[in-house]
């Protein structure tokens, strides 16, 4: 919900510089494999394999489209084995790319790009994660927004700022309530 947020109704007005990097819950929470976490948290990792190997030859600029499709897979579909292969298809991407979900070699790019992310929030968190460069040259991140659904674009530019200003001003650090509704995905997206 935050990646529709941000791609949908924020960065339409706002000047933003998305660069999508992964965070692995398999790698993060290491569930017990046979538990009912480790499925989901082994597909997710598997997607975050190919989207590795797709970053490694044909940079940044096809990941969001990785992204969207296995979201959407993942979250509207509820597609249980995701087809990594169809999903390269969707988005005119080479079926070659499916070999790295069951690739190891790709784990140390993600945990390094992982750890990028968690150096700027803290390892207490989840995802998302979202970075801003400040005034100062450095860059804060933040752990959230965590959201159920996406405000309309009005709420969302008064929402993303002061996201923003809380982020980037010195000695700010939490806002937190418990989440009382799962997250309503609304239609699918045509990806």
């Amino acid at each position: 919900m935050t990646a529709r947020w941000v791609v949908d109704e924020v960065q339409p007005h706002r000047d933003l510089e998305i660069t999508w990097q992964p965070i692995s819950l398999l790698k993060k929470n290491q569930p017990e494999p046979g538990s009912p976490y480790y499925e989901g948290a082994m597909r997710g990792h598997r997607a975050l394999r190919v989207m590795e190997a797709i970053r490694a030859e044909l940079g940044d600029e096809p990941i969001q489209a990785w992204y969207w499709q296995t979201a959407t897979r993942i979250h509207h579909d509820r597609e249980e084995g995701l087809d990594l292969e169809d999903a390269l298809t969707k988005i005119g991407l080479d079926t070659k790319f499916a070999a790295a979900a069951d690739d190891e070699r790709w784990d140390d790019e993600i945990q390094t790009r992982m750890d990028a992310g968690l150096a700027l929030v803290g390892d207490d968190v989840g995802t998302p994660i979202i970075a801003f460069p400040c005034d100062d040259g450095t860059t804060r991140g933040i752990f959230g927004p965590v959201i159920t659904q996406v405000p309309d674009t009005e709420q969302s530019l008064k929402f993303w700022d002061a996201m923003v200003v809380f982020t980037t001003t010195d000695g700010f650090w939490e806002l937190k309530r418990t989440r009382t509704e799962a997250p309503q995905f609304g239609d699918r997206p045509d990806v």
